[in-house]
């Protein structure tokens, strides 16, 4: 089993090849390749590369699938007994992507 571990815009994810991964908005059209290299762990077949901080011999390339919003999510503040509630609803925009390839060099 081969997977990586990568950072974008300083959140990890856990990837492997042929899987779907849920990112952060990325500014790029549907159907665009897209290339990461900052990856800090590699693993194949029990075999572990750990980076310090960054591996650059591994390239990890995918394409983009889809944009979209998360369902909303509502955030409450509430003061007891004070007559003190404010609402507020948030949607997350997200970037679906398919990992394709992980290139060693």
């Amino acid at each position: 089993m081969m997977y990586a571990i990568l950072i974008d815009r300083n959140k990890q994810y856990k990837i492997k090849c042929g899987e779907i991964v849920r990112l952060e908005k990325i500014q790029k059209e549907k159907g665009k390749k897209i290339i990461f290299n900052e990856v800090i762990l590699f693993s194949k077949n029990g075999k572990t590369q750990i980076g310090k901080p960054i591996l650059s011999n591994i390239i990890i390339e995918g394409r983009i699938i889809n944009h979209g919003r998360e369902k909303k999510i509502k955030i409450i503040k509430f003061n007891r007994r004070k007559h003190y509630k404010k609402t507020q609803g948030h949607r997350q925009y997200y970037t679906d992507i398919s990992i394709e390839k992980i290139i060693l060099n």
